[in-house]
């Protein structure tokens, strides 16, 4: 059993997927604190402060599981949207484009701790307007970032991938399961 330090249902769903027993908890960290303009570097100090978070509020006894994701393109981190508007502007960026996600992810119990960064890069096609405004009005970009999903939206675009699409979803699992196993 973990506590998943994040509202993210998809990162829930990666757990329960792999069978990983979970509770899923709320995490204080304010990303906005983040001063951190590389993609990298941001998705690091969110992911450390995210645990640091949820350290404080719920301790080690039950090992904490902490995780964020930027996607980048064109040099820029592209955040969550907070309307239709920024979600079309953001995901035009991504449009046609090469996109970077990156998952800094952060396992910790009280005999160890795993920091991942791993990336995933896309070659998007041009995306088609009527679907992309489909996409909008389905409300399914809500909460994800850069609007991105590559599991669903973005899938039928994809010219090409590098990465495991678990870590474009935000939870590279392929990478903590090994260390549940050890059981450290």
């Amino acid at each position: 059993m973990i506590l998943l330090g994040s509202s993210s249902v998809t990162r829930a769903k990666i757990l329960e997927s792999r069978g990983i027993a979970f509770r899923q908890v709320a995490c204080g960290f304010d990303e906005n604190t983040i001063t951190e303009s590389v993609p990298k570097n941001f998705v690091y100090h969110a992911a450390i402060g995210k645990m640091r978070s949820c350290e404080s509020e719920y301790g080690l006894s039950t090992p904490l599981l902490c995780a964020d994701t930027v996607v980048t393109a064109h040099g820029r981190i592209l955040r969550k949207a907070s309307d239709p508007e920024e979600a079309r502007r953001i995901l035009m960026l991504q449009s046609g484009s090469e996109v970077a996600i990156i998952t800094c992810m952060v396992y910790k119990s009280e005999k160890m701790m795993l920091i991942d960064l791993s990336q995933t890069v896309y070659a998007f096609a041009p995306f088609d307007r009527d679907d992309l405004e489909r996409y909008l009005e389905s409300g399914e970009w809500r909460g994800k970032a850069g609007a991105c999903m590559v599991e669903g939206f973005c899938k039928p675009y994809i010219r090409s991938v590098h990465g495991l699409e678990s870590c474009a979803m935000g939870l590279t699992v392929e990478k903590l399961e090994p260390w549940l196993k050890e059981k450290i």
